[in-house]
C-alpha cells in the first residue's frame, strides 16, 4: 500500500487539485495579538469558515474587520453530520478554514476527525500555525523540553484517571495536561497520588492580562491554590520520571514473568485475585481491562 503524499499546498492553487483545500487556522489563546497576518489573510480568502463556536468566531472576524463569511458549525456534538457536509463543499471547489475557540484546531477538539476525512478524500490539508497553550506553557515552565507528552484533559472518572496516570509513571519526558478551574485541585491530588510529589508548573490565563505561572512541587502548588482560588483555564506541566525511576522500571522484578505469573505472585502475598490483577496492571502501565481480558 502506497503512502499518501501531499508535497505542497500550492498544488491546490495551481489547479492540480480539482477541489478546494482544508486550512487549519490558529486563533488567539488570549491576547488578540496572537493572531498572525497569514491567519487573517486565510480567513479573508476562504469561502467557508468551520467553527467550534460560531458566536465566538464572529467576534474574532469583527475585530479583524474580516467580511462575514458562510460560517459553519462544527463541534464534538455535530461532527458526524457536519464533517461529511464540509468535505462535500471542499470537493465541490470551496476552500474551508477550520478554527477552534482558541489555539490550534485539532488539539483537544474534533478537528482531527475532519482532517482524517479530508485526507481520505485526497483533499490538501494546510496548517496555518500560531498560538498554542500547551507549548506556551511548556517553554516557560522551567521543566525539560527535549521530550514531552501532551495528554490534554484527563477522564472524569477517578479509576480511569488513575489508570492513565499509572501508565505515564515511568515516562521520562515532561507531561502536559489541560484542566478547568473547578477540577484542577482534584487533578493535583490524583497526580500526587499516582506520580508522587514532582516538580510542576501551573500556567493560567496564557497571553491574557492576568497570565500567571506557579512553579513548585505538587504539594506547594496545592497550597497555593488553597490560598488563591483557581480562576481561568490551566495548563499543568509535570516533570517526567527520573533516570532512577526509569532504571527501576527497566529492572522491575516482574519483567521476566508472564501476566499469569505476575498476578499469582501477588495472590501468594495474600491479595484477592481482583486486587492482584489491578496491581499487575499498575506495574505494567496497562489498563485493568487488558489484564482481565488476557487472563479470561
Amino acid at each position: 500500500m502506497k503512502p499518501i503524499v501531499q508535497t505542497s499546498f500550492a498544488q491546490a492553487n495551481q489547479g492540480q487539485h480539482p477541489g478546494g483545500s482544508l486550512y487549519l487556522v490558529a486563533t488567539p489563546i488570549g491576547n488578540l495579538e496572537d493572531m498572525t497576518y497569514r491567519a487573517i489573510r486565510t480567513l479573508r480568502e476562504c469561502d467557508i469558515i468551520a467553527a467550534e463556536d460560531t458566536r465566538q468566531t464572529r467576534k474574532l472576524l469583527t475585530h479583524f474587520d474580516i467580511p462575514a463569511k458562510q460560517l459553519f458549525s462544527y463541534h464534538e456534538h455535530n461532527k458526524a453530520a457536519s464533517g461529511p457536509e464540509i468535505i462535500r463543499y471542499i470537493i465541490e471547489g470551496k476552500n474551508v478554514a477550520l478554527v477552534s475557540d482558541a489555539g490550534l484546531p485539532a488539539i483537544s477538539d474534533p478537528g482531527s476527525d475532519l482532517v482524517r476525512l479530508a485526507i481520505a478524500d485526497g483533499i490538501p490539508v494546510i496548517p496555518i500555525p500560531g498560538a498554542n497553550a500547551a507549548l506556551s506553557a511548556l517553554i516557560a515552565s522551567g521543566l525539560p523540553t527535549e521530550r514531552f507528552t501532551f495528554i490534554g484533559f484527563l477522564p472524569r472518572e477517578r479509576k480511569d484517571v488513575m489508570e492513565q496516570l499509572q501508565g505515564l509513571g515511568a515516562a521520562s519526558g515532561t507531561l502536559i495536561f489541560y484542566e478547568s478551574p473547578h477540577r484542577v485541585k482534584r487533578t493535583l491530588e490524583l497526580l500526587k497520588e499516582a506520580l508522587g510529589d514532582r516538580s510542576i508548573a501551573l500556567a493560567r490565563e496564557l497571553t491574557k492580562r492576568y497570565e500567571e505561572f506557579v512553579r513548585g512541587t505538587v504539594s506547594e502548588c496545592q497550597q497555593w491554590l488553597e490560598e488563591h482560588p483557581p480562576l481561568g483555564e490551566y495548563c499543568i506541566v509535570v516533570q517526567g520520571a527520573s533516570i532512577e525511576d526509569e532504571l527501576r522500571e527497566q529492572n522491575a522484578w516482574w519483567q521476566e514473568l508472564s501476566l499469569e505469573e505476575h498476578v499469582a505472585r501477588y495472590e501468594q502475598e495474600g491479595m484477592s485475585r481482583k486486587d492482584a490483577m489491578k496491581r499487575t496492571a499498575g506495574d505494567r502501565g496497562v489498563s485493568k481491562r487488558d489484564v482481565y481480558n488476557a487472563l479470561l
